[in-house]
């Protein structure tokens, strides 16, 4: 049963799934769930230093999208459509906690992801050097620039599906990205794609 499962996983790709789910199929929804989870986590820790409290926005998404199932557009791209829905899962948990206990809105909370490339596992000390400064670099940014960075090179999305994430405007998301790159070169004197393909990298 185990490996049919994964012979299955690995065949369909999120589309499928997600269309299977809508129709009802617990096994797809499953998947999806497994496959995704990790990096939704990821994700949502970055806004909250509550776990628990991420879990349970992560969860909350998959429950919503469960039961409001036969609703969903067929066109999703589903990566993006959940780290989208994370967000703002997260959104309004911080609106109630501003309501209670007079918190920010999720614009206004510091993105906490720390890129790490990992430097420690090249041999070559100099390059090691210029890495660690690299992660210096990009941890350094301003919160929003770090997360457009995050969408677009970790999470690999468009820059369409970062403006969604973020709700914003697709200028508005281009502009984050060329900005923190802009700022990236102001001090990393390498070539600028030594920076994309090592921000690629991070995991």
């Amino acid at each position: 049963m185990v490996k049919k499962q994964l012979i299955y996983s690995a065949i369909l790709d999120d589309s499928a799934l997600w269309n299977s789910l809508k129709e009802g199929n617990e096994n797809a929804f499953s998947l999806l769930f497994k496959r995704h989870y990790p990096h939704l986590i990821q994700y949502g820790n970055s806004f909250l230093p509550f776990p628990e409290k991420v879990q349970d926005c992560v969860q909350d998404v998959f429950t919503d999208i469960w039961i409001y199932r036969e609703k969903l557009s067929d066109n999703v791209v589903v990566k993006a459509y959940l780290l989208a829905s994370v967000r703002k899962r997260i959104t309004r948990s911080l609106e109630r906690d501003r309501i209670f206990r007079f918190s920010s809105s999720i614009d206004t909370v510091e993105f906490l992801f720390d890129f790490s490339i990992e430097h420690h596992l090249i041999s070559d000390e100099t390059a090691a050097s210029k890495v660690l400064h690299l992660n210096h670099l990009i941890n350094d940014l301003p919160s929003r620039q770090k997360e457009a960075l995050y969408l677009r090179y970790t999470q690999e999305l468009t820059v369409d599906q970062i403006a969604d994430t973020l709700d914003i405007n697709y200028q508005s998301a281009n502009n984050l990205l060329h900005r923190a790159l802009l700022n990236l070169r102001k001090e990393w004197k390498e070539n600028i794609f030594v920076i994309l393909m090592l921000l690629s990298s991070v995991l």
